[in-house]
Parts: C-alpha cells; sequence; structure tokens
C-alpha cells in the first residue's frame, strides 16, 4: 500500500489525523507545514487546502484507485474511517450519534477552546471581557462532556470512535484553558483511558519536536496579524 501524505503540524487538527493514522496502521508520511513561518500560505499547499489550514492529505489510493486530496480535519477522520471501515459504526443510528460528537468538537470544542487558548495565551493585551468569555465557555463545554460520559463509556457511544479521536487532542492543554480536569470526574477518566492507548501515544509525538513557543513578533503576526486574512 502507498503511503499518505500528511501535511500537517502538531496541533490539535494535526493530531486527530496523526492519531487516526496510527489507530488504523496505515501508511503514511508526515510532511511538515510550518505555520509560524507561513508555509500554509505557499500555493502548493493552497492547491490541496484553500482554507490555507493544516492538516491536510493526499491518498494516492483513493475511493476510485486515483489519488484523492482532502483538507478539514474532520472530513479526513470520516474519510479514512470509511476507508479502513474502522471507528465510524456502520448501522445508521449507532454512525449518526458518532458523527453528532464529531460535528460538536468542529463546531464547538476546537473553535471555542482556540479562543480561551488564544486570549488566554497569546493574545497581546490581556481583555478581561475576552478571557472571561472563553474561559467560561470552555468549561461549559467540558461540562457537556463530563455529562455524556456520565451516561456513555465513549462519545459517541458504545465504542470508541473518531468522535473521542477528535476531541481529545483539544483538551490535552485544559490547564491553559483555565480548567482544572478534577473538577470533571467521567472527562477524567476518559482521558487518561485515551493517553494511555499506544496508537494515541504514538500520534501526539508526530512532528511534536518540530513545534517550537511563539515568542518572536513574526510568528506572531503569521499566525494572528494581516498575513492571516491576505486574499489569495
Amino acid at each position: 500500500m502507498q503511503k499518505i501524505e500528511v501535511f500537517s503540524w502538531p496541533t490539535p487538527n494535526g493530531h486527530k489525523v496523526h492519531i487516526m493514522l496510527e489507530e488504523c496502521g496505515l501508511p503514511y508520511e508526515a510532511i511538515p507545514v510550518n505555520i509560524g513561518t507561513g508555509e500554509q500560505f505557499k500555493p502548493e499547499f493552497l492547491e490541496i487546502s484553500p482554507n490555507n489550514k493544516i492538516p491536510a492529505i493526499v491518498d494516492p489510493q483513493g475511493p476510485d484507485g486515483q489519488p484523492i486530496s482532502l483538507f478539514e480535519s474532520g472530513a479526513i477522520l470520516v474519510y479514512l474511517a470509511a476507508k479502513t471501515g474502522r471507528f465510524l459504526p456502520q448501522g445508521d443510528r449507532a454512525r449518526f450519534e458518532v458523527l453528532q460528537w464529531l460535528m460538536f468538537q468542529m463546531g464547538g470544542v476546537g473553535p471555542m477552546l482556540g479562543q480561551a487558548h488564544h486570549f488566554r495565551m497569546y493574545a497581546p493585551e490581556k481583555i478581561p471581557y475576552a478571557v472571561d468569555r472563553y474561559t467560561n465557555e470552555a468549561r461549559r463545554l467540558y461540562g457537556v462532556i463530563d455529562r455524556r460520559l456520565a451516561q456513555s463509556p465513549w462519545l459517541g457511544g458504545a465504542e470508541y470512535s473518531i468522535a473521542d479521536i477528535a476531541t481529545f487532542p483539544w483538551l490535552r492543554s485544559w490547564q491553559n484553558q483555565g480548567i482544572v480536569l478534577d473538577e470533571y470526574p467521567h472527562l477524567k477518566r476518559w482521558f487518561e483511558t485515551i493517553a494511555e492507548r499506544p496508537a494515541v501515544q504514538r500520534g501526539v509525538k508526530v512532528l511534536a519536536d518540530l513545534r517550537k513557543p511563539i515568542t518572536d513578533d513574526k510568528s506572531r503576526e503569521v499566525l494572528f496579524g494581516a498575513t492571516q486574512y491576505q486574499r489569495r
């Protein structure tokens, strides 16, 4: 089997796909896209990821035997689940239960925890309104997950699925999001169980040695300034 090319960086969204590939045992090559230096804006990357976000993949053996490229981490997880028949149930009821929690991560957990992280850690000035708003939203989302996991062993139901794979990397920085993990015992049990999975441990190490703290003005501008909003 030919290797899947994974254009990525060691962020929560990148690690979702790294973990999924490791869990599925698919051969892949991780190709770093340094988002701190602006590699995500290169024309060749925009060809496969028009939203200039990582991750993106190129699978030489797509559904019809021809290469396929995909962007958006949630879509990539669904694709890999379909390709391998793993981590997404076949039955309609169970499948949609998983997909709703995947959408919950994509539409809520990722964007809101990202904002909490930004305003708490990276904003050039501490804006109390923004810090409070997104910290409180982070706590609310953790509460939603905790209540779900009081009723179910996994987010999507009885089995570990792409909903768990998508959500776990976003919660690894819980301290920076203003969270006390002990306040969410069911979530904590789930989190610690996933963290012990060998494939997860391998996945979160992919490209991890390349990531450096954001300390210079150039990286801040690329990630958060006018460069991000240029029309391309």
